[in-house]
């Protein structure tokens, strides 16, 4: 089941004509994770959700409050039974109408659940080795850090880690420095200092970023510094990790033939669960 604007249907309806989601990929979105009922992180998600509706200049409902928001959501998870652990999609488009210039700036939005194998964050000892995407740059700029329904960066940037035998890549800017993986923000740990790049690098605005530069902030044993990353750092470093709401952290084995330690994921995992 998926929820259309609030209506719970069985199926997608086949608007996909006139759909500006689809046609120019006018549209910005929002992947939680719902544990027992409960939307993790749910006022970040709604207010970078807001954010970013305001940045693309579409007209914010009314109703859509984060209260609405969340019934919404878990609406869609109980439609679908997998209240205990789910990934939940929330789209939010353009109404159709016009080219490149839109007819309104009212939205529509979808709301799709399925169900996730494991509620909490555990950390995985598989080997997970990672290359650089140098086919296209991210720019350094605000419309960088949404996450909007273009994602064609990321979709070949996964189809070429396919094809060369990685489990990600990591995407450089303009600069030619490290911003992010495909998978989500990128974390760097060199002794007792861990680095991940600035917003202003034109990385993703990442909501597990986020709680994990909460939780490093109210810590003594690691500095934290914001500030460009560029490839021949990753090779100095000891540590590499990924961080996304869904699967949290995610440790990285391998860098072009070198190999990372995950001192600081383990000891940044029980103070992930404990937020949950």
């Amino acid at each position: 089941m998926v929820n259309v604007n609030g209506e719970l249907q069985s199926t997608t309806p086949d608007s996909m004509h006139d759909n500006r989601g689809f046609l120019y990929g006018d549209g910005v979105f929002e992947t939680l994770k719902v544990i027992n009922g409960k939307v993790l992180f749910l006022e970040d998600h709604y207010l970078r959700l807001l954010s970013s509706m305001r940045i693309v200049r579409m007209k914010i409902p009314m109703n859509f409050t984060m209260e609405f928001f969340e019934s919404e959501l878990l609406k869609t998870v109980a439609a679908n039974s997998c209240t205990d652990a789910a990934r939940v999609r929330c789209t939010v488009y353009r109404n159709s109408g016009g080219y490149y210039l839109p007819q309104t700036n009212t939205v529509s939005y979808h709301i799709q659940a399925t169900a996730l194998s494991s509620a909490s964050y555990t950390l995985s000892t598989e080997p997970y080795e990672v290359d650089l995407y140098k086919d296209f740059y991210i720019a350094k700029q605000l419309l960088s850090t949404l996450k909007t329904t273009n994602k064609m960066l990321h979709i070949t940037g996964s189809i070429y880690a396919q094809e060369n035998g990685l489990h990600s890549c990591l995407i450089l800017n303009e600069s030619k420095n490290v911003v992010e993986a495909l998978n989500g923000n990128l974390f760097m740990r060199n002794g007792l200092t861990v680095t991940t790049p600035p917003l202003t690098e034109g990385c993703l605005n990442g909501i597990m970023r986020k709680q994990l530069l909460r939780v490093l902030s109210k810590q003594s044993t690691y500095t934290l510094v914001e500030q460009p990353i560029s490839p021949f750092d990753l090779q100095k470093a000891d540590e590499l990790f990924i961080t996304n709401v869904i699967r949290g952290i995610q440790p990285i084995s391998t860098y072009r033939k070198k190999n990372y330690s995950t001192d600081l994921a383990s000891y940044l995992m029980p103070a992930l669960n404990s937020l949950l």
